[in-house]
């Protein structure tokens, strides 16, 4: 059993990493079959922060945070509303096809989550575009190589007829690096005010026994690029610093300190805290968002359909 131990604080230093970095993240998910859930939902998060929502029962993409709220005119809602509501019957239909293909009965959720990072200093950090199926992997794109990974093998027709389309992949390129950062960068404008505030972290240490490293975790800090320097003010050693991971993992520094043992002697200057307070991920929807034009709707009798670049006609599927 881990011993979790609070930092008593005497000196914590926080200092923001010089270039930022911000990422803009959408989840589609699908279901049926779940009660009390709706059957299509949608998300939209910046740096983390959900800003824009739509489900089924509803049928509205709406605001989440009041600076979207004010950014953007009334056509802008009624437009992402549209493509919500011609992408709802699709995931509909993915989930009935992947039921056929594994074989299954009962109640399923089919998600899709993609976004795009950027880094004041360096450009274009990463990107994400990838599919799950009842909790679990079922494809996703390898940006390194521009061709998908299947997982399961009911993903391998997917996979096939998707890396055959070298004009599609260039499409889905152009738009991760180029579109998504152009939005990106919008909404961070529209927000900034929200997105580069400062919010301390809560210090805690945890070791697995005695002879183990001690580690100090840093949660709850925004924003997430911060450089965090920890010393309790009696051991000099207690000295490390810790980088927050990319915008896409959840905010936890977890700088391992110099000091592997805790002498009783030392406990004074700790207390014993129990289910501490760790950011957990946001569970993200789905989102059809910004795309400046409406999808259209299609109803080819096919899995993994998608449509979320402006452009061009929705992904068909397997």
């Amino acid at each position: 059993m881990q011993k979790v131990l609070l930092f008593t604080l005497i000196l914590f230093g926080i200092d923001s990493i010089f270039a930022a970095t911000h990422s803009l993240q959408y989840v589609y998910s699908g279901s049926s079959g779940i009660p009390n859930l709706p059957e299509f939902m949608t998300v939209g998060l910046v740096d983390g922060e959900p800003f824009t929502y739509y489900d089924s029962n509803i049928r509205r993409e709406v605001p989440r945070q009041e600076w979207m709220a004010k950014a953007v005119y009334a056509a802008y809602w009624d437009q992402q509303t549209q493509i919500s509501m011609n992408t709802e019957p699709v995931f509909k239909n993915n989930i009935e096809i992947a039921k056929m293909r594994f074989n299954q009965t009962g109640g399923k959720c089919f998600q899709w989550m993609y976004g795009c990072e950027w880094d004041d200093e360096i450009g274009v950090t990463g990107a994400v575009h990838q599919y799950g199926y009842d909790g679990s992997d079922f494809i996703a794109l390898d940006f390194r190589t521009m061709t998908y990974v299947a997982p399961v093998m009911q993903a391998i027709p997917t996979k096939q007829k998707w890396d055959s389309n070298r004009a599609e992949l260039e499409n889905i390129k152009s738009y991760f690096t180029q579109e998504c950062i152009d939005w990106l960068k919008k909404y961070v404008s529209y927000g900034k005010c929200t997105l580069e505030r400062t919010v301390r972290p809560e210090v805690s240490l945890l070791q697995k026994d005695p002879s183990s490293p001690v580690t100090c975790h840093a949660t709850g800090f925004f924003p997430k690029g911060i450089v965090v320097t920890c010393n309790d003010g009696w051991f000099s050693s207690i000295n490390k610093l810790g980088h927050a991971p990319k915008p896409f993992k959840t905010s936890v520094i977890r700088p391992v300190l110099k000091k592997t043992n805790l002498e009783p002697s030392d406990l004074r200057n700790y207390r014993r805290i129990s289910n501490p307070s760790f950011i957990s991920k946001i569970l993200e929807k789905a989102a059809v968002h910004q795309l400046s034009s409406v999808l259209q709707k299609n109803t080819a009798n096919e899995l993994c359909q998608s449509g979320f670049r402006p452009n061009h006609k929705t992904e068909t599927g397997c």
